[in-house]
């Protein structure tokens, strides 16, 4: 095969350093559960959709083609995840990105879909 090593020498400085700056399990189970939540074409349009703009979730379901229902139960999602907040007004509650970092996030994937 190829992509084997033809001998098994460790390379021990190399292997030590890489050690030294990996994340320990904690995160790196963190970081895993947060790309599983843009793993979701349903969830990706409505980050998509509140990159333009804060809407309510009829507005969403609207934007995106879905139903009420499945968009509040994405919106959870989004919600525990702390990618999308919330304010109310009156009756009536609209939903925006948390922050920043999630535009970053997307904005990253698609300049490496770009490159394929």
């Amino acid at each position: 095969m190829e992509d084997m090593c033809e001998n098994t020498i460790i390379h021990t400085e190399i292997v030590n350093k890489v050690k030294e700056k990996m994340l320990n399990d904690d995160k790196l189970i963190d970081l895993a559960e947060l790309f599983k939540v843009f793993g979701d074409s349903t969830r990706m349009k409505i980050i998509c959709a509140l990159l333009q703009s804060e809407l309510c979730v009829c507005d969403l379901a609207s934007v995106i083609g879905s139903t009420v229902s499945a968009v509040s139960h994405q919106l959870r999602l989004l919600k525990q995840s702390k990618l999308v907040k919330y304010r109310k007004d009156g009756k009536i509650v609209y939903y925006s990105l948390d922050d920043n970092h999630i535009y970053e996030i997307f904005k990253k994937g698609c300049e490496h879909l770009e490159e394929m």
